[in-house]
């Protein structure tokens, strides 16, 4: 049943988290907080609003906010695998902060310095920023209905918002709406502020605690301090989509390593091995064994080709220009589409290795499934394959949008 969720305080003072090295350790120390939970919290959709907290003070929400800001500015390939690490605990947790890096990649590319000393520093602080974005009855997901309309020396927004991913958890509400001249703006909102509903309605079979529910905004009024021109973000080579689809691919190839280990135990501990194999052990069955080892070779092709893609989209930051986001754009999609094959694979082989036993709603092991299905339907790795292929084969330089 649909709830209208209370208020989530403002966090404590975050940790400041000092390198690379130290994101990974703080990442794999929370994830070992996270998994014991993970199956309990999937099962009962309990939402994970304790867990939420624990990641702000963490200060891993921080890692990628820039160095003149006070931040490490971690690789894109760290902020990866941080999210796979996370994701093959809890792939909803894992998931949340996605929009919020999104958010801040946005920020680092269009926001005014005012801009971004106040919300980078919100973010080292430990405040958690939710999406407004996608829309429901418009004729594609890049149609907007959400207008912001001037209102003395700021703004009023109207709309209603569908897979609000994180808002539940959010300190700030990041609201995207069409300006009087259709372009794409996006606000910065506290989350109590007058006019703002936000809906636990969120019913999908999977990534059942990640919040994406629905936000309705009445004359919700905005400081024109508050307003990015996002717009702008996608008129210039740009690696804000980059960015969010990485950590997208990261999501993915945690729940295929959490599917993996799944597959593993299960294999070696309660399989039994089929009556023609003429083995003792599941796990000395010829044809198990080489089932998993593709799996796993393809495993280690994923965790390759994202780390790469995250050098290329470091290249791209550091160096922007079109050769360079370009760059960055291919190798996100490469990834992108490696880890959404590999992990709806690996979490249909759990079963076909495992057994019918595995299928006991008790073990609730379909989660990883129900999670890759629902996750990896963001958006098509059909369109990705043509983007790649058009540009090799017809020169024709990929979009500039937020999936790419």
């Amino acid at each position: 049943m649909s709830s209208v969720t209370t208020l989530v305080q403002p966090p404590k003072v975050a940790n400041r988290i000092a390198s690379e090295e130290e994101a990974l350790s703080v990442a794999r120390a929370l994830a070992t907080e996270f998994a014991g939970g993970a199956s309990r919290r999937d099962f009962e959709r309990a939402l994970p609003h304790e867990e939420l907290d624990r990641l702000s003070d963490s200060g891993l929400l921080a890692i990628t906010v820039p160095a003149e800001y006070g931040g490490i500015d971690v690789s894109n390939a760290v902020l990866a695998e941080v999210t796979a690490i996370l994701s093959e605990a809890d792939s909803s947790i894992g998931q949340i902060p996605q929009n919020h890096f999104y958010i801040l990649e946005a920020l680092r590319h269009d926001g005014s310095e005012a801009q971004k000393r106040f919300y980078f520093g919100r973010a080292l602080a430990g405040d958690r920023f939710g999406n407004a974005l996608s829309e429901v009855g418009t004729k594609t997901v890049g149609d907007y209905n959400t207008r912001i309309t001037p209102d003395g020396a700021g703004f009023r927004i109207n709309g209603r918002k569908f897979y609000s991913t994180g808002v539940l958890f959010a300190h700030w509400v990041t609201v995207f709406a069409l300006d009087d001249q259709d372009r794409l703006t996006m606000s910065f909102v506290p989350r109590d502020t007058d006019g703002i509903e936000i809906v636990d309605d969120w019913d999908g079979f999977g990534q059942r605690t990640t919040g994406s529910g629905t936000t309705i905004l009445r004359d919700v009024y905005v400081p024109a301090d508050a307003v990015v021109p996002h717009q702008k973000g996608f008129e210039r080579p740009g690696t804000i989509g980059s960015v969010g689809q990485i950590i997208h691919a990261g999501v993915d190839l945690g729940i295929a390593r959490a599917a993996f280990k799944e597959l593993i135990g299960y294999v070696r501990d309660k399989a039994r091995p089929w009556m023609d194999s003429g083995v003792e052990r599941a796990a000395d069955d010829p044809l198990t064994i080489t089932r998993v080892g593709d799996l796993a070779i393809r495993i280690e092709a994923a965790e390759a080709t994202v780390e790469r893609a995250g050098r290329k989209i470091d290249q791209a930051q550091v160096s922007l220009n079109a050769d360079n986001a370009v760059a960055a754009t291919l190798a996100v999609a490469a990834a992108k589409v490696l880890t959404t094959e590999l992990v709806i694979d690996a979490t249909n082989v759990l079963f076909e290795l495992a057994g019918t036993s595995a299928t006991k709603r008790g073990l609730n092991l379909e989660r990883h499934w129900r999670n890759a299905r629902t996750h990896t339907l963001h958006d098509p790795v059909r369109w990705k394959y043509h983007v790649v292929g058009n540009y090799h084969l017809n020169d024709v330089i990929p979009p500039k949008n937020g999936a790419l």
